[in-house]
């Protein structure tokens, strides 16, 4: 196990103990939930179904970051320094921040190909005042792709020959997630080991954009959940997080997450800055297993 340094230490986290905090889980009531990804027309709620939040111990993932992987749990810390000067830039994020991302996916999966298709910065002052296209935190336990969307988004992005032909074959969405500025000291990101999820944990939600409606995953509580979290990450830290694996194979296909509030945070902490990165990632036919 990787020892905790001073600084996450003092964070109030010590080795071995995991941090109680709240983590809002869906609340299954028979029907499909549904979340606009957009303003929706008056009258309209933003959202659908019904979220109760569970006190659960969320443990340091660092203790364990050696032993954690995208097959394995769902999820892995990587390192990456980036020459993004300002991640709320849109056009130098695509220019010069999606080729390192490229990159760094390669290196860790052995994939010959990625796709990045979105991007989403968050950061909840900014948010709260509507600028530089910022968004608010995702409180509620979700994962951004379901066993009918992750196939979908290839023929999104994709010719529609190439995109049959990498069907065949196994695939993957990524979910490449860093500090905009570290360390972060509040509102952290949690992710669940992949392996505590159970079939029934899951629930199938509408995401609808302006022009198609897309599918999620919520979940709903189950107390097996194991719950880890990266304290005070820095800007050159990456966790990947495994949000649709085509194999079905036994290996982690769907990662929950949520944020959630740090009880360890001070009262002057900054607020969360981050950015999510989205990415189709396709391996050869015959290195696929």
């Amino acid at each position: 196990m990787d020892r905790i340094s001073k600084s996450h230490e003092a964070a109030g986290n010590r080795a071995g103990i995991p941090i109680e905090a709240s983590l809002n889980y869906l609340e299954p009531t028979g029907e499909k939930p549904v979340y606009y990804a957009y303003e929706p027309p008056a009258g309209t709620p933003r959202s659908t179904g019904k979220f109760v939040a569970h006190s659960v111990p969320i443990r340091n993932a660092r203790e364990v970051v050696r032993d954690l992987s995208l097959d394995k749990q769902g999820f892995q810390l990587t390192h990456q320094e980036t020459a993004v000067r300002d991640f709320y830039d849109q056009e130098e994020v695509k220019t010069a921040y999606y080729p390192e991302v490229e990159r760094l996916l390669k290196e860790a999966t052995g994939a010959e190909k990625v796709v990045i298709f979105d991007h989403q910065v968050r950061n909840a002052e900014l948010a709260k005042r509507g600028e530089r296209n910022a968004r608010e935190y995702g409180r509620a336990v979700h994962n951004d792709y379901t066993a009918k969307s992750g196939p979908r988004r290839i023929r999104d992005h994709l010719p529609p020959a190439e995109a049959e032909q990498r069907l065949q074959h196994r695939f993957a969405e990524i979910n490449v997630w860093r500090p905009i500025r570290g360390p972060i000291e509040s509102t952290p990101l949690a992710v669940c080991d992949s392996s505590s999820i159970d079939p029934k944990d899951f629930v199938a939600a509408d995401l609808v954009y302006r022009d198609k409606v897309g599918e999620t995953y919520r979940f709903t509580y189950n107390p097996n959940h194991r719950w880890f979290y990266f304290p005070r990450l820095e800007k050159n830290e990456v966790i990947l997080l495994e949000c649709y694996d085509s194999k079905e194979d036994g290996r982690a296909r769907f990662t929950a997450h949520s944020a959630f509030e740090d009880p360890t945070s001070g009262p002057d902490a900054a607020p969360r800055e981050s950015i999510e990165v989205r990415a189709l990632v396709f391996w050869p036919a015959d290195k696929s297993n």
